[in-house]
């Protein structure tokens, strides 16, 4: 016990000053060696480990709040491209079924975080559950993958939210950037738009989780509606010949499967993209009311509203172009094209994207404050404020990261999605 207490206060003195985390520094090996393996315990992990953030997060959360955070987290912009990649490129009509094999896909995987959430209703998400099972050094690699994931698809996201609101509202975004001559070309436009959209969030989240599960409820609500619009749109200006029959016969496939069972998986594989974000959900379980009740609830079946939106929507898509017609890139916006309808989609998607950024952005704030808790980066970032119950540290930190990579332009999503599918994959 002793040894243990020793070996405790050593971590949280690595970062107190300069002299100290040197002496850390050179002891690596030796640390690594002891702690790489090293697992916590559940108990551990509720009381010991979550005392180190001085104040309690306050639980003010039910199931409906988890639910409202799943479709917000989840129900983003990405639907609006990834449903025509999948379509144009891979299943064709069949992108419907993709859907539905990539959402039980998920929904199995969300049961891996339900039933560790439960256990253990702790805001580390993924990295507390790897901390308990397969050790610290495990559990670190995930931890800082998950962050900068967060940090910069948020970034690139944030910057969606320029385009899609130009499109909505009959403004080019490149009006809304200022060039950096300084800076090398590709890195060196500043989005003004996407970093007072992150400021806001980021104040909002700081201010009280409570008040931002309000804020994502209304306008999840919103997208949802702007979604259903999409979905009776399609369905009514659509023809049902569209589900197997391609504009032009001569050069692709006909059919249902126009690709086959193999185009199906494929494209199950592209679209399950669009699903990454209950995994946030997981890391609210310390401000959840009745965990056992309102985690099962709140996760799984926000997985299953999505997977019948998403299945709705590619229907509608399907019904309202032959596939090959579909614009892989905007397809919904393409379908659309000089039509009122076109701005309407921009809107929803602007929508969408501040619910997955707000989600996001409540997500990595918590996995950073509970790395802080671990000793891993300094005890700072896992101060939880006593009046607002939140990781202000984290959250201020993290939103300033995110303004800082809102200057590449070049960074894409491809990237930030290995680094999502590694925690995913490694909880399951």
């Amino acid at each position: 016990m002793e040894e243990s207490q020793s070996e405790s206060q050593c971590h949280a003195s690595s970062f107190s000053s300069p002299r100290a985390y040197l002496r850390a520094l050179a002891d690596t090996p030796a640390r690594l060696a002891r702690r790489a393996v090293s697992v916590s315990t559940s108990y551990d992990e509720m009381s010991a480990v979550r005392a180190r953030s001085g104040s309690d997060m306050h639980k003010t959360l039910g199931w409906l709040d988890l639910l409202g955070f799943g479709l917000g987290g989840m129900v983003g912009a990405g639907v609006f491209v990834t449903t025509g990649r999948a379509s144009r490129l891979y299943a064709g009509p069949a992108v419907v079924i993709s859907y539905a094999i990539a959402g039980l896909c998920a929904l199995l995987s969300a049961f891996c975080y339900t039933e560790f959430a439960v256990d253990m209703p702790v805001a580390g998400g993924a990295f507390s559950y790897l901390r308990v099972t397969f050790g610290e050094f495990a559990a670190f690699l995930t931890g800082a993958n998950l962050v900068m994931d967060y940090v910069m698809s948020n970034a690139a996201v944030a910057r969606g939210f320029t385009a899609y609101l130009g499109t909505a509202i009959g403004v080019p975004a490149a009006k809304w950037r200022f060039t950096v001559a300084a800076l090398p070309n590709g890195f060196n436009e500043i989005d003004v738009v996407a970093v007072v959209v992150v400021l806001a969030l980021t104040l909002i989240i700081c201010y009280s989780t409570r008040e931002s599960s309000v804020v994502n409820m209304v306008l999840t609500a919103l997208h949802i509606i702007f979604i259903l619009f999409l979905i009776v749109v399609g369905f009514c200006k659509g023809d049902w010949n569209n589900f197997t029959t391609p504009a032009d016969p001569t050069t692709h496939p006909s059919g249902f499967f126009p690709y086959g069972i193999a185009g199906v998986f494929n494209g199950a594989s592209m679209v399950y993209l669009s699903y990454i974000g209950y995994d946030a959900v997981s890391t609210m379980a310390e401000e959840v009311r009745n965990p056992v009740k309102d985690i099962p609830i709140g996760v799984s079946g926000s997985v299953l509203i999505v997977t019948l939106l998403y299945c709705l929507m590619a229907a509608s898509m399907s019904k309202l172009l032959p596939y090959d017609m579909i614009d892989p890139e905007a397809p919904f916006s393409a379908a659309f094209r000089g039509k009122w309808e076109a701005r309407v989609i921009g809107v929803g998607a602007s929508v969408g994207i501040l619910t997955s950024l707000l989600v996001a952005m409540l997500g990595q704030a918590r996995y950073m404050c509970v790395i802080g808790r671990s000793s891993v980066v300094p005890a700072w970032f896992a101060r939880v404020h006593p009046k607002t119950s939140t990781p202000v540290n984290s959250s201020a930190f993290l939103g300033t990261g995110s303004w800082g990579f809102l200057i590449l332009v070049s960074l894409g999503p491809s990237f930030c999605n290995r680094l999502g599918f590694l925690a995913v994959g490694m909880v399951s």
